[in-house]
């Protein structure tokens, strides 16, 4: 169960990752609530996922899933380069993210 609440904790980092570009320096009020909401969620939810993983697991894979989702965002939403070099280094985050929970054991 920890390993779903740290999945939902990435995603959150993902929506408010995104979330502060779309508040344009926190002067959107709903981009800017929502993208608070989106930051404590995060970061409760990782918390509650570290009561069982490993402190340096779950703070990996959190910022792991949120970079890779973030950068595919980044992509799909903003038109930012998808050049080779990129897509290989999303690829490294996630084989880094998939060898963390196979090596962990749980």
């Amino acid at each position: 169960m920890a390993w779903v609440v740290l999945f939902v904790a990435g995603l959150f980092e993902v929506t408010w990752a995104i979330g502060l570009k779309y508040t344009e320096g926190f002067t959107r009020f709903w981009p800017s609530v929502g993208t608070v909401a989106a930051m404590v969620a995060s970061v409760l939810l990782l918390g509650w996922a570290m009561r069982t993983l490993p402190v340096g697991t779950a703070y990996a894979v959190w910022t792991g899933i949120g970079a890779l989702g973030t950068v595919i965002l980044g992509i799909v939403l903003f038109g930012e380069p998808s050049t080779i070099a990129r897509l290989v280094c999303i690829g490294l985050i996630l084989a880094g993210i998939v060898g963390l929970k196979v090596t962990h054991g749980g």
